[in-house]
């Protein structure tokens, strides 16, 4: 599903693989979108299951957006996740924990 060495999370979308990652740039993306006080509240959120769908798609968003792929949240909003929405949250979580794993 992900490559650990380089943060990222695989997703099949529309039947279609992408490689999602939370580059700095996508972080603040990220920020900015959720008007989160820092991203450690956002950790915290999903630590203690207090995420959103919103929160979902927007750090999905963010990561296909630094994985390099062209996406609007429309369409997302949209698209056929594989796996459904249990698997895009978990996919979403991955992505935070990753962005914040130092790797050797």
């Amino acid at each position: 599903m992900a490559n650990p060495w380089r943060g990222e999370v695989s997703l099949v979308i529309d039947g279609r693989r992408h490689e999602a990652r939370l580059t700095l740039g996508a972080l603040a993306e990220l920020e900015a979108t959720l008007e989160a006080d820092s991203l450690v509240a956002l950790v915290e959120r999903f630590e203690s299951n207090r995420f959103s769908s919103r929160d979902v798609l927007a750090l999905l968003l963010a990561g296909l957006r630094g994985g390099g792929a062209v996406m609007d949240a429309a369409t997302l909003e949209h698209a056929q996740i594989e796996g459904g929405p249990m698997a895009a949250a978990r996919a979403a979580a991955e992505l935070l924990a990753r962005a914040f794993t130092v790797q050797a």
